[in-house]
């Protein structure tokens, strides 16, 4: 299809032109008539946020959540993709995170508790009892061997708590990191298995479901296609020759197979900046200003984008040019003219032409 056709749909304009005569070589006078310039666009009809969601993972779809035609709001699941692989270590992680759970192993902890309260008592016992003897070997009773048979008791005492304090810390701090380390994991893990359930990125409508239950989908497998339910926008295609022309809010007339005989109206909103390098095309979105009444994505139109626009302005038939620079006059004379805005009936006459003078067809 040719993109750089410039032409304005006929029905906008009504131009009379007077025949000199009714023979073949029909002599027309130049009028002075609105001229409007346009550029064609092909393209087609997208649910505004429109997006297709893909499989993240590989498997056979598990189950599907919605129908087409739902709503759905944002993080609402569409659909679950089964995976072995990803429910087992969901599984072992449930597992290990119940064995490492914090008050799982407080019995450990009361046992090593106990440990320190008897290491405690015997460590007080033997410092009272290292006290006495040091009074009666003060006072010359006892002798010196029971004298450091208390205090090594003590000292082995004292080294004993301790220990059990420490090991207490120890055991403590070891079980909350397994805790929180399994609960990480387990976090994990269900991430991991969330991940093929596929949700939605939007609140708005379903408007596809390509694979059915029970069929093999992966990563690169559309497996939805959502969108806004109310509102729409334009994908327009313009050739690399005219985008030059083309400016945010200029206006749109466009005609769809869906609606024969019928125009609608809508404003350029955005210019995508890089060209298609296999169609030579850039792509231009816009939005309605008088819509139909019913839209459906993926619905193919035609449109002309209105970049320039002249009142009053001298023209002729398009056809009527010579090499789009020259005119033949009546009388068989070949004149030069200065053409301005040109669409596919009309061009502009800047100079070289008057309204008075007779033109024939090249």
């Amino acid at each position: 299809m040719n993109y750089r056709i410039h032409f304005i749909l006929g029905f906008f304009l009504g131009f009379a032109f007077y025949s000199c005569s009714n023979s073949e070589e029909t002599a027309i006078s130049p009028q002075f008539q609105s001229i409007t310039e346009s550029v064609y666009a092909s393209g087609n009809i997208k649910a505004v946020n429109q997006y297709e969601a893909y499989a993240i993972g590989t498997g056979p779809i598990q189950e599907i959540f919605v129908k087409e035609g739902d709503f759905v709001d944002e993080g609402d699941p569409i659909l679950a993709v089964y995976n072995e692989r990803e429910r087992l270590s969901r599984e072992n992680a449930e597992l290990a995170q119940a064995f490492a759970d914090y008050q799982e192993n407080q019995s450990k902890l009361r046992e090593l508790q106990l440990a320190i309260d008897l290491a405690k008592s015997k460590l007080q016992n033997d410092s009272l009892l290292y006290a006495r003897q040091q009074k009666l070997w003060e006072q010359n009773i006892g002798t010196e061997v029971e004298l450091e048979q208390r205090r090594l008791a003590f000292e082995n005492s004292k080294t004993n708590y301790e220990s059990a304090v420490i090991q207490y810390g120890d055991l403590k701090r070891q079980i909350e990191y397994n805790s929180k380390s399994a609960s990480k994991s387990l976090a994990i893990s269900r991430v991991l298995e969330s991940e093929f359930v596929v949700k939605s990125k939007i609140h708005g409508k379903v408007y596809a479901l390509p694979k059915e239950q029970g069929e093999m989908v992966g990563p690169q497998t559309v497996v939805a296609v959502l969108g806004d339910e109310k509102d729409f926008i334009m994908e327009l295609l313009i050739d690399e020759y005219d985008i030059s022309k083309i400016a945010l809010d200029q206006r749109v007339i466009i005609r769809m197979d869906s609606y024969v005989d019928q125009t609608f109206e809508g404003k350029v909103t955005k210019i995508y900046p890089l060209m298609d390098t296999q169609s030579k095309s850039f792509t231009v979105e816009a939005v309605f200003t008088k819509s139909p009444p019913v839209l459906y994505p993926n619905l193919s139109l035609e449109a002309n984008i209105i970049t320039a626009q002249v009142e009053n302005a001298l023209v002729i038939p398009r056809n009527y040019l010579l090499n789009d620079e020259k005119v033949i006059l009546e009388e068989g004379d070949t004149i030069a003219v200065k053409v301005g805005l040109k669409n596919f009936e009309f061009a502009q006459i800047l100079e070289g032409l008057s309204q008075d003078q007779q033109l024939i067809k090249p």
